[in-house]
């Protein structure tokens, strides 16, 4: 878990019970087996340069049988479509994929 989000656990609890349930209901309606909406997710924060979370994502995707290479691959395709802001995710995710 992130820094910002234990923040936000400690400091808002009603709120982050609230995210958190969001989240759950989200997850149960998607069309999206769980390795593919994390390597997804995983996508969308490299693409808006949220490194925080990534961590996190990045297990949940290799707990769901991401390889490293998929990693690599989510972090990188929204290279065309926002550049390389994507590049400073790499060594967030490869870190946490390779020290698990």
């Amino acid at each position: 878990m992130s820094k910002s989000f234990e923040v936000f656990a400690k400091e808002v609890p009603e709120v982050q019970k609230i995210w958190i349930e969001m989240a759950e209901k989200l997850d149960k309606v998607s069309a999206l087996d769980k390795k593919t909406e994390e390597l997804s997710y995983i996508s969308v924060l490299a693409a808006i340069g949220t490194e925080s979370g990534l961590p996190f994502h990045v297990l949940m995707a290799k707990d769901n049988g991401a390889s490293r290479d998929e990693i690599i691959s989510s972090v990188l395709v929204g290279l065309p479509a926002v550049g390389f802001i994507v590049i400073k995710s790499l060594p967030i995710a490869l870190e946490a994929y390779d020290n698990t």
